[in-house]
């Protein structure tokens, strides 16, 4: 069944006033996540929150939507308000020794340098190499390696299936945040089986700020403890008339990282945009994505750029002008791109098309 792209598309208000090229910044919510969100907060005012609960059996329908995205479970799916609370829930639950090594890609986001770069202080080294020296980087002695699914800055894919084999028979913990691709690209959690797996859906997965998910591996869940304890943290939450008092028992679900109460007005807007997502198909969005991204790069060499990488919904190209100025000049014309370290970065997603492209070209010639 061909999917009508004009139909999907008019389900994004945002996109009638403006040529938006920046999903790599910021997604854009379809009505449907927005209508969520009223429907919820209504619902609150209809039943005065009595029957709060049953917000938690929509949240794990919200999991389940979610595992059959990324082909896993919904007991190893726990919410996040971002993608720095699950990697800072793995570097503070780790029992770090001096000598110990992190090691992650050049140009990373900087979620990936800020925590290690901090474990400094107790001798831990932190690693940032080229693609090309990683299998050289990684020691005896490193202990995780954290990388992006897609460089926010340049676009590049690394080979996350070669890199997850290389890691297990060493024992390396693998950390992958999937913010600059899911909802674009296709992700199956069993052919990589990271430890952790990130993803904030303010991005390609077009839901509010706040929104978010990680896949913890079950054998991960074995061995790292909650960094936030609360009530939600004891097996059985649920019996709120008689709340357990003292250590609690912890499940063997990854909601045991949550701790307390969620965010569900973002969460029921993420839900319904994972739930248009896979009536689209997962694989029919990567390929419109990619055809949209390789009409882009034939645009930006058109224009003369140089493009950098093109193997991902981040297409990004240095011209001989500055990238900041460029990205300035064409927010003016009401189209919206972005500048990352003298790249011009442009980020199509599904809702886009090819006019959305030739405006582009347009406007840089």
């Amino acid at each position: 069944m061909e999917v009508n792209w004009a139909e999907v598309r008019a389900e994004f208000p945002a996109l009638a006033g403006w040529t938006y090229l920046n999903t790599a910044t910021f997604g854009q919510l379809p009505k449907r996540a927005t209508d969520a969100v009223a429907a919820h907060f209504a619902h609150r005012d209809r039943m005065a929150c009595a029957d709060y609960l049953e917000w938690f059996d929509d949240a794990d329908r919200i999991r389940e939507s979610i595992g059959r995205l990324i082909h896993c479970e919904a007991g190893d799916i726990a919410f996040i308000p971002n993608a720095s609370m699950a990697l800072s829930m793995l570097f503070g639950g780790l029992d770090w020794k001096p000598g110990d090594r992190v090691v992650t890609l050049q140009d990373e986001f900087p979620n990936h340098y800020y925590y290690a770069a901090h474990l400094r202080h107790r001798g831990v080294e932190f690693v940032e190499t080229p693609f090309a020296g990683f299998y050289g980087a990684v020691t005896p002695r490193t202990r995780v390696v954290a990388i992006s699914t897609v460089n926010y800055s340049t676009g590049f894919r690394a080979p996350l299936e070669e890199i997850a084999a290389f890691l297990k028979e060493r024992g390396v913990l693998l950390y992958v945040d999937g913010t600059q691709s899911v909802g674009a690209l296709r992700f199956d959690i069993s052919s990589i089986r990271p430890d952790m797996f990130a993803v904030d859906g303010y991005k390609w997965l077009l839901a509010p700020n706040g929104a978010g998910f990680c896949y913890v591996s079950s054998e991960l869940r074995q061995r790292l403890d909650p960094s936030v304890i609360g009530w939600r943290s004891h097996k059985d939450w649920r019996c709120t008339e008689r709340l357990h008092h003292g250590a609690p028992e912890f499940s063997n679900r990854a909601e045991k990282y949550e701790g307390g109460m969620l965010a569900f007005a973002p969460l029921y807007a993420l839900g319904a945009s994972v739930e248009m997502m896979l009536a689209i198909g997962p694989e029919r969005i990567e390929r419109r994505v990619m055809d949209l991204a390789a009409k882009t790069a034939e645009a930006l060499r058109e224009a003369g750029g140089e493009v950098l990488h093109c193997e991902s919904p981040i297409v990004t190209a240095r011209f001989e002008q500055d990238a900041s100025r460029l990205a300035a000049a064409l927010a003016d014309k009401r189209i919206l791109v972005a500048a990352r370290h003298g790249n011009l970065r442009v980020s199509p997603h599904f809702y886009n098309s090819e006019e959305d492209i030739g405006v582009l070209q347009r406007a840089l010639r």
